[in-house]
């Protein structure tokens, strides 16, 4: 999903360049934007569903518009679908995320100051699922749209625990989807010399909070005083 301009058409093309080098076969991929301009022609842009929920004045984005992929007619789409963020950096093969078996796979949240096992909650940077087949988790957002964002802080802990609810939740082996900021940053002092480096087992290194590959690419951190040496190994991935 493309929305807004914190992106641009350059992220849909590597994701999709990445994919295309990672997988075996074929496979349709999607866009769900509200700009497809520049965007490579092997990529199929559809418009995101209205989800008619407005912002405050102040009020962060909290990817409340992920949730309209699981409507219960997508386009027309259908079969299983992974969705994967723009900003990741795809680094091993994708085909094993078509087969681990389970109804709906998400990452296990990074855990920090609690134990993993405690903690339902997905990060919903990689998914999948069959479409349409989830489609009360929608339905039930949209009559609830006053209620669930004061519950939930995002819609990754919304949808976790709703599929969690119902028995459906799995969750991906963690060494598949690590955090850049967790695991591929050495610890200080290391990271002042030390590159970061591509987790064992990783298949999607996943960006999240203070850096995306450009900024890991040029060693650049969003915070100050937080140090990282150039990832080298961004540049022989997030690329056409």
């Amino acid at each position: 999903m493309k929305w807004g301009t914190k992106y641009g058409p350059h992220y849909v093309n590597r994701l999709y360049a990445m994919a295309r080098r990672q997988m075996t076969g074929d496979f349709s991929f999607v866009c769900l934007t509200d700009d497809e301009r520049g965007i490579r022609p092997e990529v199929r842009c559809l418009p995101i569903p209205q989800l008619a929920m407005e912002l405050k004045p102040g009020q962060p984005d909290r990817a409340w518009r992920k949730l309209t992929t699981f409507e219960a007619d997508l386009h027309g789409l259908r079969g299983t679908a992974l969705f994967v963020d723009l900003d990741v950096v795809i680094v091993g093969g994708l085909d094993a995320f078509f087969e681990q078996p389970g109804e709906f796979l998400i990452i296990h949240d990074y855990p920090r100051f609690w134990r993993l096992g405690e903690r339902v909650t997905g990060n919903s940077s990689v998914y999948r699922f069959e479409l349409g087949a989830h489609a009360d988790v929608l339905a039930y957002f949209r009559t609830h749209m006053d209620e669930v964002p004061r519950q939930y802080r995002n819609e990754q802990a919304y949808l976790s625990a709703f599929l969690h609810r119902q028995g459906k939740l799995s969750y991906w082996p963690a060494e598949w989807c690590p955090s850049f900021k967790y695991h591929s940053i050495p610890p200080w002092p290391l990271n002042l010399w030390k590159q970061p480096e591509v987790p064992p087992g990783a298949r999607i290194v996943i960006f999240h909070g203070e850096c995306n590959p450009p900024d890991a690419l040029a060693g650049r951190r969003n915070r100050r005083f937080r140090h990282i040496e150039p990832a080298g190994w961004v540049d022989q991935h997030w690329r056409e």
